[in-house]
């Protein structure tokens, strides 16, 4: 979906990518990519529950979450049942997204506006009777995410990316290659979403 993926203001990318997790048969967890749902607001939220009655299917998919002091770039579950944030990532890219001096140099208002780091938070999240070790965009590219994650024994690594501004790099090649070496080091299962 490229560039548009999570960047439309509208419902009807949702509606398109609920169709598209509708598709698939009952019982199946769906990963989406980092940024794949845009904002996450409460009517996101119901929008995705409403459209998943009836499916047992559940979707696990990136988001961003702004307030006044910035955003956070999480990942959601969503069932019919419930939805909820969870996983926020842990080291977003220092500069582009993570900006902490702009809290020092900003303009009074304590206003830092870039993404939040919650470095050593959720090493592992549950996704039904899984734990689940999430790794986001720039994380794959560190170690101390994964050696903290792997720590914790997770049952398998679920990695998620946006690389569609990569367009003419090797970065999600790179990425990949991370995702899949860490995979067999711990002897894990791998889950790879990206949106290129």
């Amino acid at each position: 979906m490229g560039a548009s993926l999570g960047r439309e203001a509208g419902l009807h990318r949702q509606r398109e990518l609920i169709d598209i997790a509708r598709g698939h048969p009952p019982g199946t967890t769906i990963v989406l990519p980092e940024s794949a749902l845009g904002f996450w607001t409460p009517t996101v939220g119901r929008l995705w529950q409403k459209g998943l009655i009836g499916t047992d299917i559940t979707v696990m998919a990136g988001a961003a979450i702004i307030d006044q002091q910035g955003y956070d770039n999480v990942l959601v579950t969503i069932s019919a049942e419930e939805n909820e944030v969870l996983y926020r990532e842990r080291m977003p890219v220092p500069g582009s997204m993570w900006q902490p001096w702009r809290g020092w140099i900003g303009d009074g208002n304590d206003d830092e506006g870039g993404a939040r780091a919650h470095f050593f938070a959720s090493p592992v999240v549950d996704v039904g009777n899984a734990k689940v070790a999430p790794l986001v965009c720039y994380e794959l590219l560190l170690v101390w995410p994964v050696l903290q994650s792997a720590f914790h024994r997770p049952d398998a690594i679920v990695a998620v990316g946006n690389g569609w501004w990569t367009a003419g790099t090797s970065i999600i090649d790179i990425q990949q290659a991370s995702s899949e070496a860490w995979a067999r080091l711990f002897d894990l299962p791998l889950v790879i979403s990206f949106n290129i």
